[in-house]
């Protein structure tokens, strides 16, 4: 039995999905929940098993097609029997019995036939062929289909006089016995007119028309007038003729230039269409923009303990088998701080005019990838200590990098981090992802002269850039929060302190 799987939404709402690559091909044989294919949603990219095991039939898609869901995109003989009632019906045995394929196919082969043979035209209907004459009810001729309808009396049309026959009337043909036929009348005699023979130029010339200015212009430019049209009177070749010739091959020679310039021109730009993650992440950056008032501020941050206390966590055996980054100390910082002013982790509710504040932590993490950013998140992040916290986040940015960070990792998140550090980015002002009221940037870290205890040194500076919903977070709940990050980075015991 052939079956059809159809394109599922994997994702909440979703209506389309782009086909990214097969892996497999007709003639293969498959198992149950063996990968068959990779899609890219509006939110990620995701894998599909069959959900049966027998041959594949065909690929009803290609890749890089976009398919809506609900059509079938692969085709697999299971090899089980068809179900009761679709197999073909039992020969005929003299009582009525379902039609079978084959005499179904008979059936409309012979229909079709019937179709095609024209059906004699109603009653002062035009037929083709008759020359506009009504079609007459009887004696009607039977012809090829295709062809049109004749009608019963056929006749012969008049001959016409060849020029040998000038002067003379040629009488039409007798008509045919079955319908006379009207008088024609007699062929008017044709006047010959003989026009006078040209002499041949010589052998090995060709005759051209030219006035000797013209041959002698002509001579000079290196011009042959034998391959010239003439454009002045009966044809005559002009001077302005032969200077159109001479230009001509400067004309050729640049057109392989014009050729090669229209080509870098179309090289100047390239179109990309716009659709799976990076349509929905721009959709999504729109109504965030447009929808809720931004405010950003910014902070500068001695980090220099931080950064120590990633290389001495790196020591420690329970990070071994993580990479540990300074991503992880901001992370639990704003884990603390969130935990400190819980109106940060909040979203605004249009429908019912509220504020929801939220007492869990699903952290996102803004992530770049080919397709597009996504920003998957660590659910109840609140809850995990430090190494957990450190692995989650390992995890996290490896399925993202490797395109595989499913629809449900991105759903649900409170508040975000941006990571434009790794990008050798000071700072900048972030957009909300949508549905929460807070994102925070981390900028990169360097060195930079700074002011220790009344001494100027050399230390790790970073830059945070804190933007929130101005609907939900006013301006001091902003700043305390980001000065508590700050200063949780700065010394990194407060971490233990306020914990």
């Amino acid at each position: 039995m052939r079956r059809e799987f159809k394109l599922p939404d994997v994702g909440e709402g979703l209506t389309e999905a782009e086909i990214v690559r097969w892996h497999v091909k007709p003639g293969d044989t498959v198992k149950v929940n063996q990968i068959v294919v990779e899609i890219e949603t509006a939110k990620s990219i995701v894998e599909l098993p069959s959900p049966w095991a027998g041959v594949v039939a065909d690929l009803l898609a290609e890749e890089g097609q976009t398919v809506d869901v609900g059509v079938p995109i692969i085709a697999v003989d299971t090899g089980e029997a068809p179900a009761a009632g679709t197999a073909a019906a039992a020969p005929s045995t003299g009582t009525a019995e379902p039609v079978g394929p084959h005499e179904e196919s008979a059936e409309r082969t012979a229909a079709l036939a019937e179709d095609l043979v024209p059906r004699p035209p109603a009653e002062g209907a035009v037929e083709p062929g008759a020359h506009g004459s009504p079609a007459p009810k009887e004696e009607r001729t039977p012809v090829l289909v295709g062809y049109g309808v004749k009608t019963g009396a056929a006749k012969r049309r008049p001959r016409k006089a060849t020029p040998s026959e000038a002067g003379t009337t040629q009488a039409p043909p007798e008509p045919a016995q079955q319908a006379p036929a009207p008088a024609q009348p007699a062929v008017a005699p044709v006047q010959q007119t003989v026009a006078p023979v040209q002499q041949a130029p010589a052998p090995g010339r060709v005759s051209v028309l030219a006035k000797p200015p013209v041959r002698k212009l002509a001579k000079d430019l290196g011009v042959d007038l034998a391959t010239l049209r003439g454009t002045g009177p009966q044809g005559s070749i002009t001077r302005d003729d032969v200077h159109t010739a001479a230009q001509e091959p400067a004309r050729q020679a640049a057109e392989p230039a014009r050729q090669r310039a229209a080509l870098a021109a179309q090289d100047l730009e390239e179109r990309i269409p716009v659709k799976g993650v990076r349509k929905m992440t721009a959709q999504a950056m729109v109504a965030s923009a447009f929808t809720a008032p931004h405010v950003t501020e910014f902070l500068q941050v001695d980090v220099t303990e931080t950064m120590a206390a990633v290389q001495r966590l790196k020591q420690l055996p329970d990070f071994a088998e993580v990479r540990v980054s300074p991503l992880l100390l901001v992370a639990k910082a704003v884990l603390v701080a969130a935990r400190r002013h819980p109106m940060i982790n909040s979203t605004w509710d249009e429908a019912a005019q509220e504020i929801v504040v939220k007492h869990y932590v699903n952290l996102g993490i803004a992530a770049a990838t080919p397709r597009g950013l996504v920003v998957p998140n660590v659910k109840s992040a609140h809850a995990l200590d430090l190494p957990e916290l450190a692995r989650a986040l390992s995890e996290l940015a490896e399925t993202a990098r490797a395109g595989r960070t499913q629809p449900a990792e991105m759903a649900g998140g409170t508040i975000t981090i941006t990571n434009v550090g790794v990008f050798g980015v000071d700072t900048g002002t972030p957009i909300l992802n949508p549905g929460e009221s807070a994102i925070l940037a981390f900028g990169q870290v360097k060195d930079a002269p700074w002011v220790v205890e009344g001494q100027l040194a050399v230390r790790k500076v970073t830059t945070l850039a804190l933007s929130f919903d101005h609907r939900i977070v006013d301006g001091e709940l902003g700043s305390l929060f980001l000065r508590d990050v700050g200063a949780m980075l700065e010394d990194p015991l407060r971490m233990l302190a306020w914990s």
